[in-house]
């Protein structure tokens, strides 16, 4: 019945708004060009250089005529609750001497960026019908966010999360309100302009020199707050200051932990250690991801503040994996844990593109670009690595419609490197992969990989539909093809891998094939196993942003009209089964038969702050952030891409009616 009326609904705006551009005829010839892809329409003037003025389009009906928890959707204008400020503290993170000063720092590189390739498709085409059907789905992803964040305004406000079953508020991520910071780009693109001045405004009372966590993990507060802040600096065009020095507190706090004998942070920081003066070293086992992935934002706030000591901090980082590219056990890539004391990333010998080690290789080609190509570094360690993932990672599984996907997976090397396992099992979290390959297809004129890109992202949109809830499991396992060219469905192949990979008691009572048969679809029956999944290792779905993230990246690359569609199934199920009246949930289990699923307390800063974000730019305008003017860092912040002279920024994507 959820399912009938959200049809009715969507058909019933999406009619409403086609009739509008046909009763007007001065609609029915927009032409969108990329002015200004910094400022949305919702919230700006038309820019001066277009013919027509930009339609003004009317405002979605309420989500409460939806079949949604009796709730109505309350305006994003409402007041936050006010907290006292916090009284200045005499400490500062910029006057902390330091131990193991740099006495020469490694300078930014100099010169006119080069002319990067473009990535995103040179001319999009419309009709009136699907110009108001994606008008129509915008805004509706654009309600679902006001509703989330109106739950954490409400509930949590200045403080980290606010848990959308109960609307208990916690502090997770140092208590310096993560989902604020981390989603003040997003209230922005989407024309938010009262809700982000209001939240700018809170942020004077964030004091970085406070926190009740005796442990700050460097990389979260990297990706969520200096990227937060310096992604809204740049997006509002340098007009609110106080982003920026928000930027340089949070900078200058991390900056503190890389202050070690070898100039190698300290990722999980005892950050009252460093600020009492203590001595520090880093870690003999640090995970790749948090160690490899400061990259961008230190580099845009040396860019920005002109201080050379940022980026100085994160090349020494790089440089050590450059030089150990080749000798680690799979050479090209890089294991999942490495050791920063030494610096050694040589021993251990399991390496991925997901969880644990993910934005270190995300960050070589956007750390390209945000360099304006003028270091040739982080292009080649990003072509070496790719050709070794695609090589040893990048498994074909069987299905039974012989679907053309890849899967992200895990190999392991043995310690002499003299032999390699490949663990055939999928992660949401490897899911940006997709998106990843198609920017370095682009960028790196590599057009033989877009294709991998594709199936990649194909992998995990197949994924999402062959679950009974329409959505994606966290962790699960596959099997791959031998041939990786023609793979015929093989059900007793299957069933054998589903006896392998999901052990149990009853194994030892099978005595021959046929009872081995009645095993396995007793447990493909009771674990919930659809045709093509061996095992469902983890069965939680935690909002995560990463394959709608792929499924952007590539629209923007080729405009290609059914990922749209796909976009918005996925967007149905997820917002069908994780609504609450607060907000968004975690899901326990994506694959109950329950008809509503269980539910976890979580909502993390990422769902406003990534999945919302990417949801409501697959069907902006294409120059709505323009990829050839921004990129994105691994929390979906977008940061300034510095321009070529001679390029005009008002070349490129055009939006045509025909």
């Amino acid at each position: 019945m959820l399912s009938i009326k959200r049809y009715i609904f969507v058909s019933a705006i999406t009619v409403f708004i086609f009739l509008v551009l046909y009763k007007f005829p001065s609609l029915q010839n927009v032409s969108y060009s990329k002015t200004n892809p910094v400022e949305h329409p919702q919230h700006t003037e038309p820019a001066e250089q277009l013919e027509d003025p930009q339609p003004e389009f009317p405002s979605p009906l309420p989500l409460s005529s939806l079949s949604l928890p009796p709730v109505p959707i309350v305006s994003s204008s409402i007041a936050s609750p006010s907290i006292p400020s916090q009284s200045s503290s005499v400490f500062r993170w910029k006057d902390l001497s330091q131990h193991y000063p740099v006495t020469s720092f490694i300078p930014l590189p100099s010169g006119n960026p080069v002319d990067i390739p473009k990535i995103q498709h040179g001319e999009w085409r419309e009709t009136r019908w699907t110009q108001g059907k994606r008008i129509g789905r915008a805004e509706l992803i654009k309600q679902a966010f006001i509703h989330a964040w109106n739950g954490y305004k409400i509930n949590a406000w200045m403080k980290d999360e606010v848990g959308p079953v109960s609307g208990a508020p916690r502090n997770t991520f140092g208590g310096w309100a993560a989902t604020l910071v981390d989603t003040l780009d997003t209230l922005w693109i989407m024309g938010l302009k009262y809700d982000f001045e209001q939240a700018v405004d809170a942020v004077k009372d964030i004091d970085f020199t406070k926190s009740e966590e005796e442990i700050i993990n460097v990389f979260e507060t990297n990706i969520r707050y200096l990227g937060g802040f310096l992604s809204a600096y740049d997006l509002s065009e340098g007009k609110y200051p106080v982003l920026l020095d928000k930027a340089v507190e949070v900078g200058d706090m991390l900056y503190a932990a890389f202050d070690t004998p070898n100039r190698m942070p300290k990722t999980r920081w005892k950050w009252k250690t460093a600020a009492s003066g203590g001595l520090q070293e880093a870690d003999s086992a640090v995970l790749l991801a948090e160690l490899g992935s400061l990259t961008l934002e230190f580099t845009r706030l040396s860019q920005l503040t002109r201080n050379p000591k940022y980026f100085d901090a994160v090349q020494r980082i790089t440089n050590h994996f450059d030089e150990q590219q080749e000798i680690t056990k799979l050479p090209g890539m890089w294991p999942v844990v490495v050791d920063a004391k030494v610096p050694s990333f040589q021993e251990d010998t399991s390496f991925s593109l997901s969880a644990m080690a993910d934005s270190l290789y995300e960050y070589l080609p956007k750390e390209y670009m945000l360099l304006g190509g003028l270091s040739p570094q982080y292009r080649k360690m990003y072509e070496h690595a790719i050709e070794t993932a695609k090589k040893h990672l990048f498994f074909r599984p069987m299905t039974p419609n012989n679907d053309d996907i890849l899967i992200s997976g895990i190999v392991r090397s043995s310690p002499e490197r003299s032999k390699l396992e490949l663990l055939p099992e999928g992660q949401h979290l490897a899911c940006y992969v997709g998106g990843m390959v198609g920017i370095g297809a682009k960028i790196f004129d590599r057009p033989d990989d877009l294709d991998i890109a594709f199936k990649l992202a194909d992998g995990c949109t197949w994924a999402y539909r062959n679950t009974k809830s329409g959505i994606m499991p966290e962790v699960f396992a596959m099997v791959p093809c031998e041939n990786a060219t023609d793979c015929p469905w093989d059900e007793m192949a299957w069933k054998a891998a589903v006896l392998k990979k999901n052990p149990d008691n009853s194994d030892r009572k099978v005595t021959n094939s046929t009872e081995a048969v009645a095993l396995s679809e007793k447990k493909i029956t009771d674990l919930r196993l659809q045709p093509g999944f061996s095992a469902i290792k983890d069965r939680r779905f935690l909002l995560r942003p990463e394959a709608i993230e792929s499924l952007f990246i590539l629209y923007r690359i080729t405009g290609a009209s059914h990922l749209p569609d796909i976009a918005w199934d996925m967007f149905g199920s997820i917002d069908k089964h994780t609504r609450t009246f607060i907000g968004h949930a975690s899901l326990n289990d994506v694959t109950s038969t329950d008809e509503e699923l269980p539910k976890s307390d979580r909502m993390e800063s990422f769902w406003t702050a990534e999945t919302l974000k990417y949801f409501y730019l697959m069907f902006t305008e294409p120059w709505v952030v323009d990829l050839d003017q921004w990129v994105f860092n691994t929390e979906a912040h977008p940061l300034k891409r510095p321009t070529v002279p001679s390029q005009d920024v008002n070349e490129g994507a055009e939006m045509k009616n025909i």
